[in-house]
C-alpha cells in the first residue's frame, strides 16, 4: 500500500506535471524539425526547437483574443480550464516510487472519473464559441470516446481484477514478483491506445485536426488556448504515468530507489508514445469506431477472463 506524501506535495504535483508536459512537448518539436528537415543540423538548433512550445505559450498570452459572434464564453472557458484541472485530480493518486498524494480506496475509479471531466471539457470548448469547426471537433471527441471507454475501461478492470483491488497501492504491491504487462498484454496494449485516445494525441488527434482548423480549439485565444492545449499534453502525461503503476511494477526495481525506476518507466512509456505518433498513421474517425467495438473490446473481455480464471485458482 503506497504510503501518503507530505502535504506540501499537493501544491508541487502540478508544478511537476507541468514541467514533464513542456519538456515532452520540447522533445516532440525537435522530432518534428527533424522530421520535416532530415536532420537537427547543431545542439543549438535543437535547443532553439525545443524552446519553441514555451515561445508558444508566451505568445498566446499576449495576443489579443479572438471572439466569434453570439459564443457563450463562460461555457467555453470553463471548457478550457477544466481540461487541465481533470488532469491534475487524476494525477493525486499517481504514486511516485510508493509514494502517492492520496492512495484513495477507489483510486482506480477516480482516476477513470477524472476522464470523464476531459470528456465534459472538450465538449464544453467545442460547442461554447458557436461555431462549426470547433463543434465538429467537440462532436469527434464524442464518437472517439464512446469507441476507446470501454475497452479502457475493461483494461483498468483487468489490473483492479489481478490486484483484488481498486486501490492503486495494493495494485503496485501484488507486482513485487511479476509485472501485469507480463501476463496482460492485451490490457496493457488497450491501455496505451486509449491513452493516446484519451489525451487526443497522436493518431487519434481528430478533435483537433487540421483538416477542421483545429477542431474543438479552432476559436480559443489567449489564456483560454494556452490552457486547453497544455491541458491535453497534461493528460498525456498522466495517462503515460498511470500505466507504470498499473502493469510496469510502480516503483518496484533493483539497485535504485523507488521513485527513480517510477521516473524512468514513465519516460519509457513516453517515448514509446511520441514514438507512436510518427509510426502510426491517423486512422479514419469510422474505421476507429469499428476496431475499437469489433476487435479491442472483445480482446479486452478475454483478457479480463484470463486474469479472472488466474485469480479464482490462486
Amino acid at each position: 500500500m503506497a504510503e501518503r506524501a507530505p502535504l506540501w506535495s499537493v501544491f508541487v504535483l502540478p508544478a511537476v506535471l507541468v514541467v514533464v508536459a513542456m519538456a515532452l512537448a520540447g522533445l516532440d518539436s525537435v522530432l518534428a524539425a527533424g522530421a520535416r528537415t532530415g536532420r537537427i543540423g547543431s545542439l543549438r538548433a535543437a535547443a532553439v526547437h525545443a524552446v519553441r512550445p514555451a515561445v508558444e505559450v508566451l505568445r498566446h498570452l499576449v495576443r489579443q483574443p479572438r471572439r466569434t459572434r453570439a459564443s457563450d464564453l463562460p461555457l467555453a472557458r470553463i471548457g478550457a480550464a477544466l481540461l487541465p484541472v481533470a488532469a491534475v485530480l487524476a494525477a493525486v493518486v499517481l504514486p511516485l516510487g510508493f509514494r502517492s498524494v492520496s492512495d484513495l480506496p477507489e483510486g482506480i475509479v477516480w482516476f477513470n472519473a477524472m476522464e470523464a471531466l476531459a470528456w465534459a471539457a472538450v465538449w464544453l470548448a467545442g460547442w461554447g464559441p458557436n461555431s462549426a469547426l470547433s463543434l465538429i471537433g467537440g462532436y469527434r471527441f464524442l464518437a472517439q470516446g464512446l469507441a476507446y471507454e470501454l475497452p479502457h475501461m475493461l483494461a483498468l478492470t483487468t489490473a483492479a481484477l489481478g490486484a483484488e483491488s481498486l486501490r492503486v497501492g495494493e495494485v503496485v504491491d501484488r507486482q513485487a514478483g511479476l509485472w501485469f504487462a507480463v501476463w496482460m498484454p492485451a490490457a496493457f496494449g488497450i491501455y496505451l491506445l486509449s491513452a493516446m485516445a484519451m489525451a487526443f494525441w497522436g493518431p487519434f488527434d481528430q478533435p483537433v485536426g487540421a483538416d477542421v482548423a483545429g477542431g474543438a480549439a479552432a476559436e480559443l485565444s489567449g489564456v483560454d488556448r494556452v490552457l486547453f492545449l497544455g491541458g491535453r499534453w497534461l493528460l498525456l502525461v498522466v495517462a503515460a504515468a498511470f500505466s507504470v503503476p498499473l502493469f510496469l511494477g510502480g516503483g518496484y526495481g533493483p539497485l535504485l530507489p523507488g521513485w527513480a525506476w517510477t521516473v524512468l518507466k514513465t519516460a519509457a512509456v513516453l517515448a514509446v508514445l511520441v514514438w507512436a505518433r510518427r509510426r502510426v498513421p491517423t486512422p479514419r474517425m469510422e474505421r476507429y469506431v469499428e476496431l475499437a467495438w469489433v476487435v479491442l473490446t472483445p480482446l479486452a473481455v478475454v483478457q479480463a477472463l484470463v486474469v479472472a480464471v488466474v485469480v479464482l485458482n490462486r
